[in-house]
Formats: C-alpha cells, sequence, structure tokens
C-alpha cells in the first residue's frame, strides 16, 4: 500500500519541485533583467549630467565673451544656460539622491536656471544687463567650472571602478550611512563646496523668487503638542489618548508637529501640521485599493465632501489623475468668481469605497490669502474673445489668477475650448490682453471639473 503511494505522490512531488525551481528561475531572471535596465538608466542620467554641467560652463564661459553691446547675444547665451540648467535638473531627478545631502547644489542650479530665464525673457532693448548681473554671471561661470571638476572626478572614478548605482541604492537604505561608498562621498563632497559658497547677488528679478518659502514664516502663533494632538483627534474622529505627537526639526525654519495613531479597524493615519499657527499639511491613511467601483466623478464628489467637511467648501476641481484604482483630484479655491490657481490642495480618494487616503495642502498654505482683493478687468470677455484664433471654438470662459513667467500673480480671463483636434486653455491677462500662457487640457481634467 505504501508502494503504491509512493509511486503516486513522487512524480507529483518531483513535478511540484521542477516547477518551483522553473518558476524561481524565471523570477530571478525577471528580477535582473528589472535591476539592468534600471541600472543602465541611472548611468545614463548620471553620464548625461556630467555633460550637461561641463556644457552649462562652456555656455556661460561664451555668454561673458559676447560684445556687452550686443544684447541678442547675451539672450541667446542666456536662454541656453536656462535650457541646459533644466536639462541637469531633470537629469538629477532621475538619480536615486534622495536621502543625498544634494540639496544646496539644486537649489543653486535652481536659482542659475530662474535667473537667466528671468534675465533673457525681458526687453533687454530697454533694460539691459547692468554691471552688477554681468558679475552675477561671471561668478556662475567660476562655480560651474569648480562643480563641473568635482563631477569629472566622481565620473571617471565611476567608469575606473566600474561602480554600481544599484549600490548607491543599496548603501542608502542601511541604516549606517556613515560607511564607504565613492559615489556617496563624491556627490556629498560637490553638495559641501556649493554650501560654502558666498551669497550669490541674484538680482531685482529673483528677489521675490528666494523668498524661501518656510513654515516658521506663517502667521498665528506657536501650537503646542497638546493642541495639536486635539486638532488631529477632531480631524480623524479619534481618540486623543490613542494618538502619538513628534516634533520635527525643532528650532529650524521647517518645524512641523506628525502625528501618528491606528484607528479599530488598524489602519494606520499620519497627519503633519504647522508649528507656526497649527495649519493641518497633510494627512495620509495608505492602503490598497483592489478593485474599482467607483467612476473618477463618483471619486470627485467624494473628495469634495471630505473638503466640506473640513472648512475647504469654496475649492473647486481642476486636474484629475487616475493610478492602481486611486483617484488624485487637484482642487484650487475660488473666491469672489475667479478661480484662484496658486491656493491648490490635493486629495486622493481610493475607488473601491471612496475613502480620502491622502490630502495635501502645503501650496494652499502658502499661497492662501484671506484679504486678497481683485480688481475689475481692464479688458472685457468681448474684447479679450476678438483677440483669439479664429479658430478656437470657446466652451467655458471664467477669470483665473495664475502665476506669470516673473513668478508674480496675474489676472487673467481663461478660455477653455478646442483647434486642431486639441483641448485647450489660454489665459489672456485682464488688464492689458496680452497672452500669459495656454495649456493643453486632458480629458481626465474636464472629468474633473463640474
Amino acid at each position: 500500500m505504501y508502494a503504491r503511494v509512493s509511486a503516486i505522490l513522487l512524480p507529483i512531488a518531483l513535478v511540484g519541485l521542477i516547477g518551483a525551481g522553473v518558476w524561481g528561475y524565471q523570477e530571478n531572471r525577471e528580477k535582473n533583467a528589472v535591476l539592468i535596465k534600471a541600472e543602465n538608466q541611472y548611468q545614463r542620467a548620471f553620464h548625461d549630467l556630467s555633460f550637461h554641467l561641463d556644457k552649462l560652463h562652456t555656455e556661460l564661459g561664451n555668454t561673458l565673451a559676447v560684445n556687452s553691446a550686443s544684447q541678442d547675444s547675451y539672450r541667446k547665451g542666456l536662454v541656453n544656460v536656462w535650457r541646459i540648467t533644466s536639462e541637469a535638473q531633470n537629469e538629477i531627478n532621475q538619480l536615486p539622491l534622495t536621502l543625498l545631502p544634494f540639496n544646496k547644489t539644486e537649489e543653486f542650479l535652481d536659482n542659475m536656471a530662474k535667473f537667466s530665464y528671468r534675465t533673457a525673457v525681458r526687453d533687454l532693448g530697454k533694460n539691459p544687463l547692468s554691471q552688477d548681473e554681468v558679475k552675477t554671471l561671471t561668478t556662475l561661470y567660476e562655480r560651474s567650472k569648480e562643480i563641473t571638476g568635482e563631477m569629472r572626478g566622481v565620473q571617471n572614478k565611476i567608469i575606473a571602478n566600474n561602480l554600481r548605482w544599484m549600490d548607491v541604492e543599496v548603501a542608502m537604505a542601511q541604516e549606517n550611512k556613515t560607511q564607504d561608498n565613492t559615489i556617496i562621498d563624491g556627490f556629498t563632497t560637490v553638495n559641501r563646496k556649493v554650501s560654502e559658497y558666498s551669497e550669490v547677488d541674484w538680482g531685482p528679478s529673483m528677489a521675490t523668487v528666494n523668498q524661501n518659502k518656510t513654515f516658521s514664516a506663517l502667521a498665528g502663533t506657536d501650537a503646542s503638542p497638546d493642541q495639536v494632538k486635539k486638532q488631529a483627534a477632531s480631524f480623524l474622529k479619534m481618540d486623543a489618548n490613542q494618538l502619538k505627537v513628534v516634533e520635527n526639526g525643532a528650532g529650524t525654519e521647517a518645524n512641523t508637529y506628525s502625528v501618528t495613531g491606528k484607528r479599530p479597524d488598524g489602519q494606520e493615519v499620519h497627519v503633519d501640521y504647522t508649528k507656526k499657527g497649527g495649519q493641518l499639511i497633510w494627512y495620509m491613511a495608505p492602503r490598497t485599493a483592489k478593485e474599482k467601483k467607483l467612476d473618477v466623478r463618483a471619486a470627485r464628489d467624494k473628495a469634495m465632501e471630505f473638503l466640506d467637511q473640513h472648512g475647504f467648501g469654496t475649492m473647486e476641481p481642476v486636474a484629475l489623475d487616475e493610478y492602481a484604482n486611486v483617484a488624485t483630484i487637484t482642487f484650487a479655491n475660488k473666491k469672489d468668481g475667479v478661480i484662484v490657481y496658486p491656493e491648490k490642495m490635493v486629495v486622493e480618494v481610493a475607488m473601491d469605497n471612496g475613502d480620502v487616503t491622502s490630502f495635501n495642502s502645503t501650496d494652499y498654505i502658502f499661497e492662501h490669502n484671506k484679504d486678497r482683493k481683485f480688481s475689475a478687468p481692464a479688458v472685457s470677455e468681448e474684447k479679450a474673445r476678438k483677440s483669439l484664433n479664429p479658430n478656437f471654438k470657446v466652451e467655458r470662459h471664467q477669470l483665473a489668477l495664475i502665476k506669470g513667467d516673473m513668478d508674480q500673480e496675474v489676472l487673467c480671463r481663461e478660455f477653455m475650448g478646442r483647434i486642431n483636434g486639441g483641448l485647450y486653455k489660454i489665459y489672456l491677462n485682464a488688464e492689458n490682453g496680452t497672452e500669459e500662457k495656454i495649456e493643453n487640457v486632458r480629458q481626465q481634467d474636464v472629468q474633473a471639473a463640474r
């Protein structure tokens, strides 16, 4: 009897063992393929970054070499500097540098991009580069040379030693961040050098841009941990005794409180508040939505209901994304009939049951102005329509406040319509009728709107 059972079970066990082996081999091969692809992408982004930093230094030198009377040559050089710097920033974003201290270098490149762009787009014939701005370009040229030299050193070591970016991810993921890694050390060195640079005079066009938005600059008094805990308990509809409060960045400009807890069903919740003024920054109750039962309009309505319940009933949906059965809806504040796009909030809704799993109000906190007033538009809707392309078929018009090229607030007449088979939003300055911005509109954004 045992022999017969063995004769039956043994082949089954062998088949199962072989199947498991094949499955494991395939899984390992697919995993290796993913790792190789990620490594190749990292290597490409890094070498492109090194190339563009070198090219940036060259372009700054070319710009300084032009005849000072040739403002058009300055404009061309500044546009190239802006374009190359933007490409370098994009490549930095493709590298696993989240946990690396590279923020000073990123801030330096960001300021350089804004300086070159804002200088290039102004009328240099009427308002040519000042001696101070030429001095700023000289400073940027010298500092870009140092940064380029450091990055070349890192690049040479990566090539000579066949270093892998995947090892950087592993090193950063480990608790001991002090372990030796050539790539990490190289980027840390670059960032340290940049942080030691004296402040650059970016000129008047950057004066408002460089006023860093910090939570410490908000209005109001400092909230205590107990006050924040009570606010979070009310927001989450939980007992305050079930919540834990931790202060982040004490004594810094990014001073906040983090509140964490667990609901009776085991769901973890996280809420952050500013210490200054005790304003809600974001809320998260992350989970996986395994199926989709709600359409985007129903998810949008759930998000609007959530905002209404928490005192944000003036917010209007303006954009929508859907991924992994979760709808991400962007809202902008509406005041006196004007959509105020800078005052944004983002709400994520699980499309299986309509639960709000995430809420972010950072932009709203920094941009909201309860005393904001709007002057009557100097350009009528009728006059603005006449300046549009005759083939542009208007479907909607409204007043909107946007940020212009110089990061200034601009009241516009917003026209949404169709042309050449596409849907667009055209923003015309409500004071002089000039075109401020054109945006392509996605179908899901139309679905988000009421």
